[in-house]
This record gives C-alpha cells, sequence and structure tokens, in this order.
C-alpha cells in the first residue's frame, strides 16, 4: 500500500506520518508538500533515513509536477492536510487560500482520477460550518449542519468539501471528507494560540488575546485526529462526511491563564487587543456520526494533553526558537 500525505511537513500532517508509519511498516509513504513557511523540513528528520518514506518537495497546485509523482509512484491512497490555514492571513491576502485549498485540491483530485486511485481523503475543519451562540451551550455541528462561512480560509476549506463531494457524484471519485475542532498538540506552528502563548510567556512577553477571550473552541489532541483519520481511509464508506471533535470546549482566555499557571507566569502578561474582523464564537462538535459508524472517540482529556503539550514546547524548545528565528527555513 502506498499512501500520499500532502502537507505532510506541517502540523497535524508530520504527526499522521508519525502515527502512521510506526503503525503500518509495512506501507509506503510520500509526503509532498511545498514547504511554505508553515511547512518544517527539520519536523521530518527522524523519517528521512527510512526506507518507505519519500519527501517530494512540490506544489499541490503544479498539475505536471503532481501528476509526475502520481505516474512514478502510483499511489493507493490520498490524504490531502495540504492548506493554507491561518484566518488572520486569508483577511490579508485571501488569493493564496483560493489557490491552495481549491485549485490544489481539484489537481489532486484529477490525478487520483486519472491515476486510479482507491481513496482520496479530503482533511477540512469545522469552520466551514461558521459559529455558535454562547448561550446555546445545547447546540453542536453535525455532518447535516448547513455551511455558513465566516473567512476567506473557512470559505475555501468549504469550496474544497464542496468540489470533493461534485468528484465522488460526477466522477464516481471514492472520496471521504473530514472536519475537525482545534487541534493541539507537538509540532504545532507557534503562530496559533496555544505555542504562540506558550513561546511568548517562556519569553515573558505581552499575550495577545483577542476581545475578551471568551470565544470557545473544541480542542482535540492531535494523536486522536491522527487516529480517526486512520479509521476513515481503511473503514469508511466512499462519499461520508465525518465530523471529529474532542469533546473539550475552552474558552480562549481559560486557555491562556492555563498556560500562565503552568509556566510559573504571572497573568499580568496579557493584553487584550482588539478582536479579528468576523471572529467566530464558538465551535463544537459532535462526533456522534463517527463513534456509531467506525467506534472511534477522542482518547485524551484536555486535561491531559494539555499537559503533554507543554512538556513538549519545554522539551524542545529548539524546534520552536528554530522557526521564530526563521533558521527553520534554511534546508
Amino acid at each position: 500500500m502506498t499512501v500520499f500525505v500532502t502537507g505532510g511537513a506541517g502540523f497535524i500532517g508530520s504527526n499522521f506520518l508519525f502515527y502512521m508509519i510506526k503503525k503500518y511498516p509495512d506501507y509506503r509513504f510520500v509526503c509532498i508538500d511545498k514547504l511554505t513557511y508553515a511547512g518544517n523540513i527539520h519536523t521530518l528528520k527522524p523519517l528521512m533515513d527510512k526506507t518507505n518514506f519519500r519527501f517530494a518537495r512540490v506544489d499541490i497546485c503544479d498539475r505536471a509536477a503532481i501528476y509526475s509523482l502520481f505516474e512514478e509512484e502510483k499511489p493507493d491512497i490520498v490524504v490531502n492536510f495540504a492548506a493554507e490555514s491561518h484566518v488572520d492571513r486569508s483577511i490579508e491576502n485571501p488569493d493564496v487560500f483560493l489557490q491552495t485549498n481549491i485549485i490544489g485540491t481539484a489537481v489532486l483530485m484529477d490525478a487520483c482520477r486519472k491515476y486510479g486511485v482507491r481513496r482520496f481523503h479530503q482533511v477540512s475543519t469545522d469552520e466551514v460550518y461558521g459559529d455558535l451562540p454562547l448561550d446555546r451551550p445545547d447546540l453542536f455541528f453535525t455532518e447535516t449542519t448547513p455551511l455558513h462561512t465566516s473567512s476567506p480560509y473557512s470559505s475555501s476549506k468549504a469550496s474544497a468539501d464542496l468540489l470533493v463531494g461534485a468528484y465522488h457524484r460526477t466522477f464516481g471519485l471514492p472520496v471521504t471528507v473530514s472536519r475537525c475542532s482545534n487541534n493541539y498538540g507537538p509540532y504545532q506552528f507557534p503562530e496559533k494560540l496555544i505555542p504562540l502563548m506558550i513561546a511568548k510567556a517562556l519569553h515573558d512577553e505581552p499575550l495577545p488575546v483577542y476581545g475578551e477571550g471568551l470565544n470557545v473552541r473544541d480542542w482535540l489532541y492531535v494523536e486522536d485526529h491522527c487516529k480517526a483519520i486512520d479509521l476513515i481511509i481503511h473503514n469508511a464508506k466512499e462519499g461520508e462526511v465525518y465530523n471529529i471533535g474532542g469533546h473539550n470546549e475552552k474558552r480562549n482566555i481559560d486557555i491562556v491563564k492555563l498556560i500562565c499557571a503552568a509556566l510559573g507566569k504571572p497573568e499580568s502578561l496579557i493584553t487584550y487587543v482588539a478582536d479579528r474582523k468576523g471572529h467566530d464564537m464558538r465551535y463544537a462538535i459532535d462526533p456522534a456520526k463517527i463513534h456509531a459508524d467506525l467506534g472511534w472517540l477522542p482518547e485524551t482529556k484536555f486535561e491531559d494533553g494539555i499537559v503533554k503539550t507543554i512538556n513538549w514546547y519545554l522539551e524542545n524548545t529548539a524546534w520552536w526558537e528554530n522557526i521564530l528565528s526563521g533558521d527553520y527555513q534554511k534546508l
């Protein structure tokens, strides 16, 4: 079995590769990554000498290069993590999000059609559903929740999801889609909330919090997410969409205060800044479908996962310091 993992030098993609290579030593894995600012080749160093692993620096929008790689490797499964994913950056420059997240997905699916791939899996986000009100804790996103996007980022991901569904219906492409809640864990790029706050707190820098920090997110430990995707690509029926959530709803401000306490830093470092444009208030996923169909449930409680995450960043300061200095982009 040959598995293509696009965006594998990023946060979730690299964790997925580590998990899968350990679990399936007889599979061949090809990591495809353009190595934009969020891709870190140094993360994949432990895999580079493995005989069943190959890294290819390719842009998924480059049709000729993608087709050449498919022709050479003939993958059985393609898991598409490759995406521009930072909401603030999508507000500043929507175009690159439309290119990578929509056109890149189309190029991959065209290659899958041409070369007869058994399964194309699209990794999406709960942000395609928009947000939920803070005063309705009984409401959750399900797979039938209408798409209602708030940012260029979420709009580009929703567009890709619809395109994946269209390729299944029109061309019979064997596809699945998963929509996850906020991931956290090792190797997350330090522009995201948890690693950003850890890094800034360790340097005794101000901790910027949007608005009053009341926005609620459903936190999913990254390894639990990887296990869910593993189940989907091997066992789910074609054409299915699955929500993957952690059942760990937390306010942003509470997470920042928790990090301060864990690191012995004063809450006076917290600095409230102007809120993000179109900022979604609450995300919450109901993962009942994936539990019923595939038996998946999140295994990691937030209280345990955040401790593991903080300890990882404390033990791997060279990894994220290398990113903050910009040296990580030197190949």
